[in-house]
């Protein structure tokens, strides 16, 4: 139900485990087929909206197709995603309001996923791993940073660099917690000092107007 693939289609024998090179006619479908790798590995597509959606789906003669899916399944002989199975299946299914995310099978949310792929060297903006028409002249004009970039997100580095990012900002948003909540108690004990001393006054007026008393029953008596 993806684009132009109304009927289920399958292509796991068609792959090597090498690089692999899809060609064909104007019209015959290889944007298609990239855009569906794309619509599961990317954040290309994050945000759909109502038009987008329509889009994804298959239009043509029949019934009206209202879901969709893509699934990718990746060899993990190697364990390169720390998953203890040779291979991992990722399915992205597309409906008219909502998507929905299976990793093996099972419901997922978009952040594991991308959490895993991300760290298995899968970049979810720049998917180095789909080399479309014009990427290669785009690679030899990066700068000198931008490639190293890339060589970061090739080798799974960016993402720990962008959760370092996120533990630092966090650290510093704990730090500024902490200081607010240290003169926020900087305030009360100094109002629990002032209301000690204000304790410690009271105790002695209630103690000088017992001796009071006592002397005034004493004169009163002697009278």
């Amino acid at each position: 139900g993806f684009k132009t693939y109304k009927e289920q289609t399958s292509l796991d024998e068609d792959f090597s485990p090498g690089t692999n090179v899809v060609v064909g006619f104007n019209g015959s479908g290889k944007s298609n087929f990239f855009q569906a790798i794309l619509f599961v590995l990317s954040d290309q597509y994050s945000s759909l909206r109502a038009e987008t959606r329509k889009a994804l789906l298959h239009e043509g003669a029949g019934q009206a197709v209202l879901t969709a899916y893509v699934e990718v399944v990746l060899d993990n002989s190697d364990r390169r995603i720390p998953i203890e199975s040779d291979s991992v299946s990722i399915r992205r299914l597309i409906g008219v309001k909502k998507d929905d995310w299976l990793l093996d099978g099972k419901h997922a949310t978009k952040a594991e996923i991308f959490g895993l792929l991300e760290g298995a060297g899968f970049t979810k903006s720049n998917p180095y791993y789909i080399v479309q028409q014009g990427k290669v002249s785009e690679l030899t004009m990066m700068t000198d940073v931008q490639r190293l970039g890339l060589l970061k997100d090739i080798a799974g580095a960016g993402v720990y660099d962008e959760r370092r990012a996120e533990s630092i900002k966090i650290m510093e948003d704990t730090a500024l917690r902490r200081t607010r909540t240290e003169g926020l108690v900087n305030d009360i004990e100094q109002k629990l000092a002032g209301l000690e001393g204000e304790q410690r006054e009271l105790r002695e007026c209630e103690r000088l107007e017992g001796r009071r008393r006592t002397l005034e029953y004493a004169l009163a008596d002697r009278e």
